[in-house]
């Protein structure tokens, strides 16, 4: 991490290179799935929303790219600051990609039949994403669950930082709160790419404070 100790990132905010030309928006954060150590931020690219094909595999590479933690100098509320130009961004790793599936003769025909009547005609493809197995992406809208009882908090709105360090994520409220409120990193007992389970009781949810 750079120097600048971020207090938080807000998901949705500008990201600028070091050569001062905005390198897209902040999609999410990556973090270790134990321990939620922050590892690299995920830009989306908004001039590059038509994908690019790489000619060495079957893929389809979308708008977003992989950004290391370390190459984060400072964020605020309003952008983030990348020690890392922007055309050095472009270059950094797919954070999703897509491998197309090989098709039957029969599936190429259908394929061809729909693009005739008026469809995409695409090819089915698995969807890639671009981290470690031991990795999670934390993104807005998230949503963040009580344990294991099935229900629901409310989503994620941003996540907040201390020196380097996740310590905690804004519940944006659904039902339990009347303002945002912030919930520290330890109650989260596990995560992934899907929620967050935050280890409280019922009573315990008072004592969340508000976002100030």
């Amino acid at each position: 991490m750079g120097s600048g100790s971020p207090s938080d990132f807000r998901l949705g905010c500008q990201v600028v290179g070091a050569d001062g030309s905005l390198a897209g928006t902040l999609v999410s954060v990556l973090v270790d799935a134990e321990g939620f150590d922050p590892k690299a931020i995920v830009v989306r690219d908004e001039t590059t929303l038509a994908g690019r094909l790489m000619s060495d595999e079957r893929y389809f590479i979308n708008d977003e790219v992989v950004v290391p933690i370390e190459s984060v100098e400072s964020a605020t509320g309003e952008r983030v600051q990348l020690s890392m130009h922007t055309s050095d961004v472009r270059r950094q790793a797919p954070y999703i990609s897509y491998r197309f599936k090989a098709m039957s003769a029969g599936q190429v025909l259908l394929q061809e039949a729909q693009a005739i009547g008026g469809g995409l005609g695409l090819p089915a493809a698995t969807e890639l994403a671009n981290k470690p197995p031991g990795q999670v992406e934390i993104d807005r809208d998230e949503n963040v669950m009580l344990g294991r009882t099935g229900r629901k908090l409310g989503h994620v709105h941003d996540v907040l930082f201390d020196h380097g360090e996740v310590v905690g994520v804004v519940i944006r409220p659904q039902g339990w709160f009347k303002q945002d409120v912030v919930l520290p990193i330890r109650f989260i007992s596990r995560a992934d790419d899907m929620a967050l389970f935050a280890d409280l009781r019922e009573s315990d949810l008072s004592r969340l404070q508000p976002l100030r």
